[in-house]
C-alpha cells in the first residue's frame, strides 16, 4: 500500500468516525462544510483524495484538528510519527514546504519549548493533570522518552505526542546531543 493509498483510507475511516461521533449526517456536514454531500461519500468510500482545502473544512465542521481527520494511528498512549508519516500539505517548485509532523486534539493553554539534552543527561516530570498532552519533534540525536516505566527511543526527524498525565521522563542515552521542539497543550482550569 502507498503511502496515499494508506493516507486515503486513513481519511475515509477518520471522517466516518467523527461524523459519527459528532451525529452528524451526510446532509448536515456537507452544509457546515460547504462541501458537496456526493464529495462526502466519495472521500468515505475512499475513491477520492479531496484537496487540502476540502480537509481543512471538513476538519473545521467536524472541530477537530486535520492531523486527527488525517491521522493514520489513534488511541495509543504514546504515538511515535517517523519522518515518512509526517503529512507533506503544500510545496512549490522552488523547494518551499509544510510537513504536518504530529498533532493531537487539545484544548487551553499551549506552551512552544526548546530542549538541549547532553549526552547522559536527563529530564523526569511528574505527571501534570488529566487532559494534558505534548507533542514532540527530535531534530537531532535519538531521545529516550519514557512514559508510565515504558522507555521509547525516537531518533531526528520523527516526532510524537504522548498524554502527561503518566510520570514520564527525558533521557538522552547516547554520545550526541539531543534536540527537541516540544509543544504541551494544558486543559484549561474549569
Amino acid at each position: 500500500m502507498t503511502d496515499l493509498d494508506q493516507l486515503t483510507q486513513s481519511l475515509a475511516r477518520n471522517l466516518k468516525r467523527w461524523r459519527g461521533e459528532r451525529g452528524f449526517t451526510l446532509d448536515a456536514l456537507a452544509a457546515r462544510a460547504g462541501v458537496s454531500r456526493g464529495m462526502i461519500i466519495q472521500i468515505e468510500q475512499a475513491r477520492t483524495n479531496p484537496s487540502v482545502g476540502t480537509t481543512v473544512k471538513l476538519a473545521d465542521a467536524l472541530g477537530i484538528s486535520i492531523t486527527t481527520l488525517l491521522d493514520y494511528e489513534q488511541g495509543a498512549p504514546v504515538r511515535l510519527v517517523p519522518g515518512s508519516q509526517a503529512v507533506r500539505m503544500w510545496s512549490t517548485e522552488a523547494g518551499s514546504s509544510t510537513t504536518l509532523l504530529v498533532g493531537a486534539e487539545a484544548r487551553g493553554p499551549l506552551e512552544l519549548w526548546s530542549w538541549n539534552l547532553m549526552p547522559g543527561d536527563g529530564s523526569a516530570s511528574d505527571p501534570h493533570p488529566e487532559g494534558t498532552v505534548e507533542l514532540l519533534h527530535v531534530t537531532a540525536g535519538t531521545l529516550t522518552l519514557v512514559v508510565d516505566g515504558a522507555a521509547y527511543a525516537v531518533p531526528a526527524g520523527t516526532s510524537a505526542t504522548f498524554e502527561a498525565h503518566h510520570p514520564h521522563a527525558y533521557r538522552n542515552e547516547g554520545s550526541e546531543p539531543v534536540g527537541v521542539t516540544m509543544a504541551v497543550s494544558i486543559p484549561p482550569v474549569r
